[in-house]
């Protein structure tokens, strides 16, 4: 693994896409300073031939690591066939694919989509809908109850509650029927749900809020509650599910079956846009034709990779993969003595390093180790590998990021 080009200082042809890329692309995004042509599993290599290795995983999309050959095949054979059909005629993939993921949540029926927030939006639209229909909310009522800190996507309507301003400034006006509470406190919960709350969307850990375990029970007594109020309990397991924590979902380390899982990222196995909300017919059933839909929503090319993606962390053992080696990395990174640590926290192959400073300069004294790894939340970096990884790439790993986090006391 060791070699001359690990974390060398960015090349003249990096530099030339780097300034392509800043001149002509709208500034909506802060990346580290690294053009990333080619990448295998855990590896990527820059546009110079200088290699890192990927502790971001694209935000989980790449949980079964990158180019993973069976997912390649699968998409490569569909594309030879056919790619898209349309909703409006009946394709040969979607089927069983859909059946594969309501099987493996052990739901009914499931709503594929393209993108995380499309997901957010369609299980937002579904619970108002049941709402009305079926738990008999006056219509124009129904509000759903949400958590400060989380990220459930870039919509306006998704945005509108967020709590952090710089998602929302100068974006609105935005849609009402949104409450917003304080993340892991079940008494805020109990008392913010009225008798038009249809919802409460949550995310097991908040990953962009900063590798935030809530406390332990929270999930089992949120569903408590929402099971005793007639309250559909949504779970954004986007970026924490499939594997991340080292269950295949996150609400599984407590147990807990939610009514609606809405997933992606790693679902399309870091290869096409890929989403779904599943859940019990007696809530996606309230849909009927031309109520919503997608162009792209379960077509046939996504279809076969959703398929391969799910066979691959089922075989492969990616979320046991995940468990161990996750804990082990966790506990790893708590021995490295360093001031500017205040506390290393996750689940699984979600960790996040939270320090006493902001983080940025450590993301890039990592890069430059070989180390891809991006701070979230100002002052949280996180490590989140692709599931595929080893304990000789974390061993790897280790004398790096000690030597960053120790070689940058305040």
């Amino acid at each position: 693994m060791e070699a001359k080009t690990v974390g060398q200082a960015m090349g003249t042809r990096s530099r030339e896409l780097l300034e392509l890329a800043e001149t002509y692309s709208a500034n909506n995004y802060h990346p580290l300073e690294v053009v990333i042509e080619k990448a295998e599993g855990v590896w990527v290599w820059d546009a110079d031939g200088h290699k890192f290795l990927d502790c971001l995983s694209a935000y989980s999309a790449l949980n079964q690591g990158h180019r993973h050959p069976a997912i390649i095949a699968a998409m490569v054979e569909q594309a030879s066939k056919i790619t898209l059909t349309s909703r409006a005629f009946h394709n040969a993939e979607m089927g069983p694919f859909l059946k594969v993921l309501c099987e493996m949540c052990q739901m009914d029926l499931a709503l594929p989509m393209n993108t995380g927030a499309e997901a957010v939006e369609t299980a937002i639209k579904a619970a108002r809908k049941w709402g009305y229909t079926v738990k008999g909310v006056p219509d124009g009522k129904a509000d759903i109850i949400v958590c400060e800190g989380n990220f459930h996507g870039r919509t306006t309507t998704i945005v509108g509650f967020s709590s952090e301003e710089s998602y929302r400034a100068g974006f609105g006006p935005f849609a009402p029927g949104f409450r917003l509470i304080p993340y892991g406190d079940i008494e805020a919960l109990r008392q913010a749900i009225t008798p038009h709350t249809v919802g409460f969307l949550v995310e097991p850990i908040q990953g962009e809020g900063g590798v935030l375990v809530p406390p332990e029970g929270y999930l089992k007594d949120v569903r408590e509650i929402c099971s005793q109020r007639r309250v559909l309990l949504i779970a954004d397991e986007i970026q924490v599910g499939l594997g991340r924590t080292g269950r295949l979902f996150c609400c599984d380390h407590e147990a807990v079956k939610p009514d609606m899982y809405v997933l992606g990222k790693a679902l399309g196995g870091g290869v096409y846009p890929v989403s779904a909300v599943v859940a019990p017919k007696d809530i996606l059933g309230v849909f009927h034709p031309g109520e919503h839909g997608s162009t792209f929503g379960g077509n046939p090319l996504a279809a076969a990779v959703g398929t391969a993606s799910l066979r691959v962390i089922r075989e492969e053992k990616l979320v046991e993969n995940a468990r161990e080696l996750g804990a082990y990395f966790m506990a790893k990174l708590s021995e490295i003595e360093a001031k500017v640590v205040k506390e290393i926290r996750g689940k699984g192959l979600l960790i996040g390093v939270a320090l006493n400073t902001t983080a940025r300069s450590y993301c890039e004294a990592l890069r430059d180790e070989g180390i891809l790894a991006k701070e979230t939340h100002e002052s949280v970096i996180r490590f989140a590998p692709p599931l595929v990884i080893t304990r000789l790439e974390i061993d790897w790993m280790l004398p790096r990021i000690q030597k960053v986090l120790t070689g940058r006391q305040q």
